[in-house]
């Protein structure tokens, strides 16, 4: 994917060097020493320039970007950002919000994620942008324990398997547990026993490690 992040503080860098590997990258900030920084560490692109500036989005790449994110230091430029962004038909614009009463402001700026805590954020924007049907609800310890949900698709190669028959399949990783099943017909919370069986759109609640739930999940989400 091509991703631009405006703003080279902890957060861009720390972004910056999660996604250059996968992905390219191109930061913007102000500072030319932070620009020069984030290319000799990561190798990643970088744009002195202000990125509430649609002559510097240019520059950077905007019309073909697939991922816009705000991380600047200022709701105020964070949000202008996002604006941008949504007018260039970006889908996907992740920011960091800093004053809470900025959040319906981001929302109707296009933000599709609006996070607010520094070490979470992170983790919680790779993940968006790389693994879009995880949802992570609590992580510990720097990802040795993680709380996600998934939603099994219409055409799950899954559905209808037993919770049994799934954990005991050799590529379903055996240190993830399937913790509940949220069935959205029902509209009701269900704590799973070996033989109950999940259905596609139902939300799965899965427990483990972050690499774990990964697999779990592209295992369940395989389709037919």
């Amino acid at each position: 994917m091509y991703i631009i992040i405006a703003g080279g503080g902890v957060v861009g860098r720390n972004l910056t060097k999660k996604l250059v590997d996968n992905h390219d990258v191109v930061v913007i900030d102000m500072n030319r020493e932070i620009c020069e920084r984030i290319y000799s560490q990561f190798g990643a692109v970088s744009i002195q320039g202000n990125a509430t500036k649609i002559g510097v989005l240019q520059e950077a790449g905007i019309e073909k970007c697939d991922v816009a994110v705000g991380v600047m230091s200022s709701d105020a430029d964070n949000l202008a950002f996002s604006l941008l962004a949504k007018n260039f038909g970006i889908e996907k614009i992740l920011v960091r919000m800093r004053e809470p009463e900025y959040r319906n402001a981001y929302k109707l700026a296009g933000a599709t994620n609006i996070a607010g805590v520094m070490e979470l954020m992170v983790e919680r924007f790779v993940t968006d942008i790389e693994q879009p049907d995880i949802r992570k609800v609590i992580s510990l310890r720097n990802g040795k324990a993680e709380v996600s949900i998934i939603t099994i698709p219409e055409d799950a190669k899954y559905s209808g398997w037993s919770i049994s028959e799934i954990t005991a399949n050799k590529d379903f990783p055996e240190k993830c547990v399937i913790a509940g099943i949220f069935d959205q017909k029902s509209d009701k919370l269900i704590i799973p026993r070996g033989n109950k069986e999940i259905y596609s759109n139902n939300q799965i609640f899965l427990v483990g490690t972050r690499e774990n739930i990964r697999h779990a999940a592209n295992f369940l989400m395989d389709t037919k």
